[in-house]
């Protein structure tokens, strides 16, 4: 069961997983997914790998629908690139 973040209560980020569609180009993106009830997509991606897979019909459904390949991927090397003041 997930709990809502407040401040303090943060935990570190091993890894990232996401669900990534790789266009017939080459490109890849994260796959996306419609938010009903507010319009608008959400990527399907987090760093929770139960929450994430959870999504699979999601990711199976942008997969019949554009026909790209689409993979459950592991993101594990952070960089930080900026800190906001």
């Amino acid at each position: 069961m997930l709990t809502p973040w407040r401040y303090g209560r943060g935990l570190p980020i091993e890894a990232l997983w996401a669900w990534l569609a790789t266009e017939a180009d080459g490109g890849q993106v994260v796959v996306t997914a419609p938010l009903a009830v507010i319009g608008g997509q959400v990527q399907l991606c987090g760093p929770d790998l139960d929450l994430v897979r959870a999504m699979r019909p999601e990711a199976a459904a942008m997969r019949a629908r554009t026909g790209c390949a689409v993979r459950l991927v592991r993101f594990d090397a952070a960089q930080g690139m900026e800190e906001l003041p």
